[in-house]
């Protein structure tokens, strides 16, 4: 189970991820947790880089799904304007709103990445059904709901333990 926390890689923020790469290994689909792996978790829109960004993705040819443990209102609010389809209270790292968010693209998982900033949400929810993960530090620790700090603490345990039994792959950037 703990080695399901272990994402295939780990970068400081999206805009480290080399997309060419994904698409060039056969990746075609991005599901994306919103709330510090997009945008801050109170940050009501998208800033100019990371419209750059999903307009960047789009050229390339990638279809993206938001996915969000958070309410309607929050995701919709995002999501809307830019024409990002969205899945809202998914309950992650439950496997149906990640079915369903390939479902909406028509692929499967081995076409599919998902990117996030909880090793206990997005890394697990996603290597729980075979996709590629991508765990990016958090945009801005202040401001986190109760269960998101919970889940902090375990994961600062849990890659401390990772780092011990030599089972991590993956460059550290959340220090």
């Amino acid at each position: 189970m703990i080695k399901k926390l272990i994402p295939q890689k780990s970068v400081r923020s999206i805009y480290e991820i080399d997309v060419l790469a994904l698409w060039n290994s056969g990746i075609r689909g991005i599901i994306t947790d919103l709330d510090n792996t997009l945008v801050g978790a109170k940050r009501p829109d998208a800033t100019p880089e990371l419209l750059d960004w999903l307009k960047r993705l789009k050229a390339i040819g990638f279809q993206v799904v938001i996915v969000s443990n958070n309410n309607r209102v929050r995701v919709s609010r995002f999501s809307d304007p830019l024409s990002i389809p969205y899945i809202f209270r998914a309950k992650k790292p439950g496997n149906s709103a990640f079915r369903r968010a390939m479902e909406m693209m028509s692929l499967p998982p081995g076409q599919t990445v998902m990117i996030g900033d909880q090793m206990l949400t997005d890394v697990l929810g996603g290597n729980r059904l075979g996709l590629f993960t991508i765990l990016v530090s958090p945009i801005e620790l202040r401001d986190e709901g109760f269960f998101t700090k919970v889940n902090r603490r375990i994961e600062k345990v849990a890659l401390s333990w990772m780092k011990r039994k030599g089972w991590m792959e993956w460059e550290d950037t959340r220090q």
